[in-house]
């Protein structure tokens, strides 16, 4: 896909909804529960997944247990909004659209595991991981080499020695990184668009604006 062709990444949620899930998440979810990026990156995977996981499993693996909402309004609201991120991705990746991520889309010069980008990779995987075994029926080997880059930038797998070597190749995991939201609607054509079915057709670049990054431009962890 050529630069003119790519579409200019859509955010998932506007900036008060993102604030107020980064408030929540960090001062009343507990400390096991998914930080914003983690969360952000659990809600894309579970729009990607190949079936739907139900809300009771993946809001309880989000949390690592039961949320003390203050009230009836805020777990509304707060459960409303994660709801809507994972719907909004659906919606951006089915129309062919590529989600905007909540950091700049480069390494430079850090390893993964010490940037946002390896914290929302890790909670994309721990998308994958709910439902492991759905990810890779069929063509298990297209699916390992899709899921690739996520699992290498998550440094979850960072014990086991060709995975290691990997990572080092900096070059690599910056290309990786560069093209994490074509990557995700990689993932979301193979397992959500069968395969007679026409794909979607990305939307023309708008010439305006750099594209993937948060609100926060500058790749720094929101706490």
């Amino acid at each position: 896909m050529s630069d003119s062709d790519t579409p200019l990444p859509q955010p998932l949620l506007d900036d008060e909804g993102m604030d107020l899930l980064d408030d929540f998440l960090h001062e009343r979810a507990g400390e096991d529960a998914l930080d914003l990026i983690g969360a952000h990156g659990f809600l894309v995977a579970l729009a990607v997944a190949p079936r739907e996981v139900p809300a009771t499993s993946w809001i309880a693996e989000l949390f690592h247990g039961t949320p003390e909402f203050a009230n009836d309004q805020e777990r509304e609201t707060i459960l409303g909004l994660l709801e809507q991120l994972r719907r909004n991705a659906i919606d951006v990746l089915e129309a062919g659209g590529l989600p905007e991520l909540p950091f700049e889309l480069t390494l430079d010069g850090v390893a993964a595991e010490e940037t946002p980008i390896g914290d929302w990779c890790a909670g994309f995987m721990e998308g994958v991981f709910l439902d492991e075994p759905a990810w890779f029926e069929g063509d298990e080997e297209t699916s390992a080499t899709l899921l690739l880059p996520f699992m290498l930038l998550s440094a979850l797998f960072d014990d086991e020695p060709e995975m290691a070597d990997m990572g080092r190749d900096t070059q690599r995991m910056e290309s990786f990184v560069a093209q994490l939201p074509e990557l995700v609607l990689d993932l979301y054509l193979h397992y959500r668009v069968p395969p007679d079915t026409a794909k979607p057709k990305p939307r023309p670049k708008r010439p305006v604006g750099k594209g993937g990054k948060g609100k926060s431009g500058k790749g720094e962890k929101r706490r």
